[in-house]
């Protein structure tokens, strides 16, 4: 019955397995599949697409966890916290054996068979714990015959007095017995497998565990009740030449099913219909294959050790070619199995439990496709300094501190192949080209232009102006606007200087309006690259402290271009 129960498991088993293989593989898609290299994570709202989760996610982290997720956000530490895993149940069934005085029967020689279930639970990427129950049916069968019970010996449906007062049994003894247990563990699991520097995740995981738990048992012997003398094994005769296998068929037609004798136990603890109880540690190893992020299969086999010796009901065994009955040690339980296990998802967000996830993900992710990283400003070449770097610079080798264009090369106002920083004659008019190697054109200079009292005149396109601050010391939009006209005006009269007043009287006006001041000349030489020596600084004059005017300056008019703050420490 045993049997049945134990193929149509396996059967219902192995439709699952196809059915859960059937959903996990995709169907074909209509899209390209992307080219290798393609960051696998989209630019617009910088969501991980990969094959782990999202670490910036603090959906992932219970409470106690978000302290530790905020400083990582914070870059107050390096390390983001373990996200909440899920939990893996399980069942399976597979060959339960003993090995111990008496050879084991395996399931398809009409032996015994075990079912299991489990609950599992991550505590890390290595180490995992699992409470396992399994129930088991072990049947065990001599294959050689027992006529001598030199060795002290009170088993198999006799008790020691019988054994005392009768006689010995004059035919061949084949010894059967049952096993039946419940065993409960508590494995500690490790697993190493997941963490992986050459690829994101593994389909297989390989572990080994110990645990500690109790085996209940109880054991009977197919004895016909207690009379090995009705099954007439007369006509086997054991043949050294001849297979074990032969003589253990011939004995399975001759003995009935029942195993209705009680077997010898020296363990008087006893629990659940009289079985015994043992303290059983045990070891073992598996492996699991992924069929998708919830299913997976299991092969594994488990060592338990209780430490008993009638786990087969005798703490004899026959020696090999004889009917001598020696002791062979204590007797374990091999239980082999073939499991399916799911990952039970939780009303909360979690990720499949750690033993599967890799946890180099996110630091290979984040090299690759940084979002999260602290990345330093970029530092461009610039080899001479002129602000526009080596990679688009036309003239790489422009004198410090003159004003250039935006491809690098110096300001040339008129355009006449002179640049300005060489230029004796800024202005050149088209008609006066082309000029001399100083930029002079070849124009006649008009009468009384090298007067002193023609410079004056000379300066026709600068038209004064005011600039209203209204209460702020920035410049806005507007001024920024009348200032740029400004520039335009003063190269078209490059050797007219330019002065700059600011309105107001008192101690703390006066700082205000050498702000304001201040604020118009740099932005005309870092702006429109006008030298500050064509500017002159004036400030504190008039009543309007949020006005600021400008007018060209006279001929022979001087002053500070950059005159030092009246009041700094004034706020």
């Amino acid at each position: 019955m045993l049997i049945k129960k134990l193929l149509f498991c396996a059967g219902i088993s192995v439709i699952a397995s196809q059915t859960l293989l059937a959903q996990e593989t995709p169907a074909p898609a209509a899209a390209a599949t992307p080219a290798p290299g393609t960051p696998q994570w989209s630019s617009r709202d910088m969501t991980y697409k990969g094959k782990g989760y999202d670490v910036l996610d603090s959906s992932y982290y219970p409470k106690k966890k978000l302290k530790q997720f905020k400083q990582y956000m914070d870059h107050q530490s390096a390390f983001p916290p373990m996200p909440r895993n899920q939990f893996e149940v399980g069942a399976g069934f597979g060959l339960y054996n003993v090995s111990g005085d008496i050879p084991s029967l395996m399931l398809w020689q009409k032996g015994g068979g075990g079912l299991h279930v489990h609950v599992r639970k991550a505590w890390g990427y290595v180490f995992s714990t699992r409470l396992q129950y399994i129930y088991g049916v072990a049947k065990n069968l001599d294959v050689q015959p027992t006529q001598s019970y030199d060795a002290p010996y009170t088993g198999f449906g006799y008790t020691p007095l019988q054994y005392a007062t009768v006689a010995k049994p004059a035919s061949s003894i084949y010894r059967a017995t049952r096993m039946e247990s419940s065993q409960l563990n508590l494995d500690l699991i490790i697993n190493i497998k997941n963490i992986s520097f050459h690829q994101a995740r593994n389909q297989v995981s390989f572990y080994g565990y110990f645990g500690l738990g109790g085996l209940a048992y109880k054991t009977r012997v197919n004895a016909l009740d207690g009379n090995f003398e009705a099954y007439k094994f007369n006509t086997i005769v054991p043949d050294p030449k001849k297979p074990n296998s032969d003589v253990r068929k011939a004995l399975q037609g001759k003995m009935d099913k029942t195993y209705e004798s009680v077997a010898d136990n020296a363990n008087a603890s006893t629990i659940l219909d009289k079985k015994t109880l043992d303290f059983a540690p045990s070891i073992g190893a598996g492996v699991q294959y992924k069929l998708n992020k919830q299913w997976n299969i299991s092969i594994e086999d488990r060592f338990t050790m209780p430490g008993d010796d009638y786990l087969d009901g005798t703490k004899f065994g026959t020696a090999i070619g004889s009917a001598v009955m020696v002791s062979q040690g204590k007797d374990a339980v091999n239980y082999f199995s073939l499991g399916l296990n799911y990952n039970v998802k939780g009303s909360k967000k979690s990720v499949e439990p750690l033993y599967w996830m890799n946890p180099l993900d996110h630091a290979y992710n984040e090299l690759s496709y940084p979002r999260h990283m602290l990345l330093p400003n970029p530092v461009l070449p610039d080899e001479d300094g002129d602000g526009i770097t080596d990679q688009f610079d036309k003239c790489p080798k422009t004198p410090a501190g003159v004003a250039v264009d935006g491809h690098g090369c110096p300001m040339d106002t008129d355009g006449d192949g002179v640049p300005d920083f060489k230029d004796k004659q800024l202005i050149t008019p088209t008609e006066c080209q082309p000029v001399d190697a100083d930029g002079v054109g070849h124009c006649p200079c008009p009468e009384g232009c090298g007067d002193a009292k023609n410079k004056k005149s000379q300066c026709t396109h600068i038209v004064n102006g005011a600039l209203n601050f209204a209460g702020k010391s920035t410049l806005n939009s507007t001024i920024e606007s009348q200032l740029a006209t400004l520039a335009s005006q003063m190269r078209m009269d490059p050797n007219c200087k330019v002065v700059v007043i600011g309105g107001g009287g008192d101690k703390k006006k006066e700082q205000r309006s050498w702000e304001r001041v201040n604020a118009c000349i740099e932005y005309m030489t870092e702006k429109q690259n006008i030298l500050r020596e064509m500017f002159i600084f004036q400030y504190g004059k008039g009543d309007d402290e949020n006005v600021v005017t400008f007018r060209s300056a006279e001929p022979d008019e001087t002053g500070p271009s950059a005159p030092p703050p009246p009041h700094p420490n004034l706020r």
